[in-house]
């Protein structure tokens, strides 16, 4: 099972993940600030709070997304950085 090991939060609302299995991703959080149970993450300095929990990533008010979603929605790093 992948586990999130290191995370950095961006200022464009996307996560770079670092995994268990050393690969390192970049996760667009932009398409769940809708969903209620993420609205509070559009106030960047709370979306700026996260930190890993249990093998993936949370913020204070225990918001998470699944480690599987992270890393399957997930854009390789290398990839992103080759795109951007």
């Amino acid at each position: 099972m992948k586990k999130v090991i290191a995370v950095k939060a961006n200022d464009d609302h996307s996560l770079d993940l670092k995994f268990n299995d050393e690969s390192e991703k970049r996760f667009d959080v932009k398409p769940y600030l809708n969903y209620e149970v993420f609205k509070k993450l559009n106030d960047l300095e709370y979306f700026k709070s996260v930190r890993i929990a249990l093998g993936t990533v949370q913020w204070p008010d225990e918001e998470d997304i699944s480690p599987e979603t992270l890393y399957l929605e997930g854009i390789d790093l290398n990839e992103s950085v080759l795109a951007g």
